[in-house]
């Protein structure tokens, strides 16, 4: 790994301050805001927020995504869980109790519909996309393949241990190599739901909701890709959300992993999406 991500120096140096941590917690509040809204919440100028935004987004802390002309903000749990997976099993879990609620907190639904999280995984963009489509890669570290010609419009089928899910709302939203892909989510059907240990009352909620949608956007980094992805579409209070959100993290590990070692991790448990 290289510094960007081998040194939490940045991370401990941004959260010291009381004033990040003021902009953290906003945004746990309310996630998505435009920098004018996080002025109005904190009795600071702008070119201090600008500042110490900059600071976080340097740390990983915040991650920007442009939505036309306006520059959104999202908390970013990626880095909090990199200092989880590295020391929480080498201390006595009461020494990094208040860590581990605030990697909690930073993996909760925090207002805002959308889920946003941002990584950096030492590889090519060109190989992260492959990661990110092809079957032999997928497998590894989702447990999943992928059938589909990667066209925008295109249905898609999810196959996991020989079941496949199949829905004419599958469909690729977006597709520029190795750039940004965007699909929508899949279909929970009872099918799925046995095979992950869903009870049926929650696969019907999740039934019931819209459909969410999922996107990659994938940027050469120094040495490294930054990988954000933006899982949205949610309606209010989804069940679907809350699911995800405690998934990614995991998977994302996994596929950070992989690509930087080789070696996957043991695949994502079932629990992990439906906790």
């Amino acid at each position: 790994m290289n510094d960007r991500t081998d040194g939490m120096d940045e991370v401990f140096k941004a959260l010291a301050d009381p004033s990040r941590r003021r902009l953290l917690d906003s945004l746990n509040a309310r996630n998505g805001q435009r920098l004018t809204e996080l002025c109005a919440g904190l009795d600071m100028a702008r070119q201090s927020v600008s500042k110490h935004l900059a600071v976080l987004e340097a740390a990983a802390l915040v991650t920007t995504i442009r939505r036309g002309r306006e520059k959104l903000h999202y908390l970013n749990a990626a880095p909090i869980q990199e200092i989880a997976d590295r020391w929480i099993h080498h201390y006595d879990r009461r020494r990094v109790e208040a860590l581990a609620d605030l990697k909690q907190a930073l993996e909760a639904p925090m207002g805002e519909p959308a889920f946003v999280y941002t990584t950096f995984i030492e590889t090519t963009p060109e190989k992260l996309w492959q990661a990110l489509t092809e079957p032999a890669f997928t497998r590894r570290y989702w447990g999943i393949a992928f059938e589909a010609d990667w066209q925008p419009g295109s249905t898609m089928v999810w196959e996991q241990d020989g079941h496949r899910v199949t829905d004419p709302e599958q469909v690729v939203l977006e597709a520029d190599p190795p750039r940004k892909l965007a699909y929508t989510w899949h279909t929970p059907t009872p099918e799925w739901a046995a095979l992950n240990g869903i009870e049926d009352d929650v696969r019907a909620v999740l039934a019931a909701e819209s459909r969410s949608r999922v996107t990659f956007e994938i940027e050469p980094y120094g040495a490294t890709v930054k990988l954000t992805v933006v899982h949205d579409g949610f309606p209010t209070g989804s069940t679907m959300r809350t699911m995800v959100s405690s998934g990614w993290p995991h998977l994302l590990s996994d596929l950070k992993t992989l690509m930087e070692t080789g070696r996957p991790m043991p695949k994502v448990p079932a629990e992990a999406w439906s906790s």
